[in-house]
């Protein structure tokens, strides 16, 4: 179905849907928050030692060199990239939960260390 090009975005889209729906419950379920990046963010592009975003290149550039000397592989690099940016969201305290069964150390009617009091 996906060699039809008038369905195969529709239906990797679906696909891709159906994956992060059951991505967001399970992190519900487990107390964690899912983290989206944005679609065009240039995560292979974007030098993650400096964060010069380099010009536009074809995906068959696997390897590419920044002009502060770093040498890239395009997928660690965008793995690293992608990284930093939802480390910097969750820094900023949004949504941010302690994890299920724990309690916050000096919470009031509760023992601090010892949840289960």
């Amino acid at each position: 179905m996906l060699k039809n090009h008038a369905l195969a975005r529709a239906i990797s889209d679906a696909a891709w849907s159906e994956f992060r729906r059951m991505l967001e419950y399970k992190a519900k379920w487990y107390g964690r928050e899912v983290i989206v990046v944005d679609r065009w963010f240039p995560s292979s592009k974007r030098c993650s030692a400096c964060g010069v975003v380099a010009e536009a290149m074809s995906l068959d550039v696997r390897t590419w060199t920044c002009g502060c000397g770093a040498i890239h592989d395009r997928d660690v690099n965008a793995a690293k990239n992608i990284l930093a940016a939802g480390l910097a969201v969750s820094a900023c305290g949004a949504g941010v939960r302690p994890r299920p069964g724990l309690v916050p150390a000096g919470a009031v009617g509760v023992e601090a260390g010892n949840p289960a009091a």
